[in-house]
């Protein structure tokens, strides 16, 4: 198991995130959103499963900043904002192989290392 986690150290949910795996000894790979944005398809990736919307951030200070209350902007053009501001993302966004969160999901984060317990080794 080695988690991706996207978002910005500042971010409360994101250092829960962090916490979380690090309690349990699971290394992760932290993407500094303030550093590089997250990439067209991993934001395509978490879109095709929670949709668009669900990755904006209406509360953030970019969001408020770039006056972004009345877009009415279609999902490409969002991903395509997204990219290019990754600060108006919803974070944390944790990636796990093919198992997806957006925000904090301590619960399903639980049941990902429950399942890693639960099967079986591969041999050598």
């Amino acid at each position: 198991m080695n988690p991706q986690i996207f978002g910005t150290r500042k971010n409360p949910d994101v250092r829960t995130a962090l916490r979380f795996f690090a309690e349990r000894r699971i290394n992760v790979h932290f993407v500094d959103l303030e550093e590089r944005a997250a990439s067209l398809g991993e934001l395509r990736r978490f879109a095709q499963k929670f949709g668009v919307k669900a990755l904006v951030d209406p509360d953030s200070k970019r969001y408020t900043t770039l006056g972004l209350k009345s877009a009415a902007y279609s999902d490409d053009r969002w991903l395509d904002l997204l990219t290019r501001e990754p600060l108006l993302l919803r974070t944390p966004l944790v990636r796990e192989g093919n198992r997806l969160t957006i925000g904090s999901a301590l619960e399903e984060w639980s049941s990902w290392l429950a399942d890693r317990a639960v099967s079986p080794k591969p041999k050598a």
